[in-house]
C-alpha cells in the first residue's frame, strides 16, 4: 500500500481563521482560536494520521509589519513556513483587502509548490451583504476573481472553518497533492509541542478573553513546574507582564481577576489532559520582554 506524507503549512494575515481551520483539520484544540488578532505567536504543528497518510499541518502567526522584536520573531515563523512546505494553504476571508501585506503575498506568488487559497468565513456573506451590492454569490465570485488575478497559479476554495464547510473537500485535495513518503512522526503523535507549551497557551488564551486593550499583548506565560502522576498534574505557572500597573490589572482587586483566569484555565487544562489539574499562578514584571532578544529566546521565540 502506498503511503503519503508531507508538510502542509497554513499562512495568512491576522484574524482570518487560520487557527480555527487548523483545529478543525486536526480535530483537537491545538492552536488558540479567539476573536482577537495576533493570537498565535509560535509555529504550531498538528498531525493527522490515517493508515495510508500523515499530514503535518503547521499553524503560523498572522503576517504583519513588525513594530518590536516579538513581532519580528512572529513574522520569521510565518516566513519559515514558506521554505519547507509540500503544500501551502493561504487563508483569507470575505472581508479582507486582498492587497494587504503585498510583500508577503509576492513571496507566495513566486512559490513553485501547490498553493491552495482558502476564502474563509463565507457563512458571513449571507448575513453581511449590504443591500444593492448584489447577491452573496455574486460577491463571492468577485472575491474569487480578484484573488485569481493576484495568485493565478493557486487553487481557490471557499470554506467556513467555523462551520466545517469545505474542510472535507480540502482534506481530500491535500491527500491528492501529498508526495509518496513514509511518516515523519510516530503515528500516535498529535503535535510537535510538549505538554508545557499547551499549558502556557491555554492560560494565555484566558488572558486574551478576559482582559482588554494592550494587556493580553504584553503578557507571556512560563510553566516553572509540571509534575504529572497517574491521577493528576500539578502546575506552577508565571504570568509575565511589562509594567507594575499591568501586574495590578492581571491580579485585580483582592486577586479576583487572577482567580477567574486560573479557574477557567484549570477547567480547560483538565479537559485537554483528561485528569485533575492543580494549578498555581503567579504574576511577575519583566520590563520590555517583547523587545529583548535574550528574553524572547528564553520564551521560545526562535524560528531556527
Amino acid at each position: 500500500m502506498t503511503h503519503k506524507a508531507g508538510f502542509v503549512n497554513i499562512v495568512g494575515n491576522p484574524n482570518v481563521g487560520k487557527s480555527t481551520l487548523m483545529n478543525q483539520l486536526v480535530g483537537e484544540r491545538i492552536s488558540i482560536a479567539t476573536f482577537k488578532a495576533q493570537t498565535t505567536r509560535h509555529r504550531i504543528m498538528g498531525i493527522v494520521n490515517t493508515d495510508d497518510m500523515q499530514i503535518v499541518f503547521s499553524d503560523t502567526p498572522g503576517v504583519l509589519k513588525p513594530n518590536y522584536k516579538l513581532q519580528e520573531s512572529m513574522l520569521a515563523f510565518s516566513e519559515s513556513a514558506l521554505q519547507d512546505a509540500d503544500v501551502l494553504l493561504y487563508v483569507t476571508d470575505v472581508v479582507e483587502n486582498p492587497e494587504k501585506n503585498m510583500d508577503f503575498l509576492e513571496k507566495v506568488q513566486r512559490m513553485t509548490i501547490p498553493v491552495i487559497l482558502l476564502i474563509n468565513k463565507i457563512d458571513c456573506l449571507a448575513t453581511n451583504t449590504p443591500k444593492g451590492e448584489g447577491s452573496s454569490q455574486q460577491l463571492l465570485a468577485a472575491i474569487v476573481e480578484k484573488w485569481h488575478t493576484l495568485l493565478p497559479n493557486a487553487e481557490i476554495l471557499p470554506i467556513s472553518a467555523k462551520n466545517k464547510f469545505g474542510t472535507d473537500i480540502l482534506l481530500k485535495r491535500i491527500k491528492d497533492l501529498l508526495p509518496d513518503s513514509p511518516a515523519y512522526f510516530d503515528k500516535d503523535q498529535l503535535t510537535d509541542k510538549p505538554a508545557r507549551f499547551f499549558v502556557s497557551e491555554i492560560i494565555r488564551e484566558k488572558i486574551l478573553l478576559y482582559y482588554d486593550k494592550e494587556i493580553p499583548y504584553s503578557v507571556e506565560v512560563s510553566v516553572e513546574r509540571f509534575k504529572e502522576t497517574d491521577k493528576s498534574i500539578h502546575i506552577n505557572a508565571v504570568i509575565y507582564v511589562e509594567r507594575d500597573s499591568q501586574k495590578g490589572i492581571i491580579i485585580g482587586h483582592q486577586g479576583v481577576a487572577l482567580k477567574k483566569v486560573s479557574t477557567e484555565a484549570r477547567k480547560s487544562l483538565e479537559k485537554f489532559f483528561q485528569k485533575p489539574i492543580y494549578l498555581e499562578t503567579f504574576v511577575k514584571v519583566d520590563k520590555n520582554w517583547r523587545s529583548s532578544q535574550r528574553e524572547l529566546d528564553a520564551f521560545g521565540y526562535n524560528p531556527e
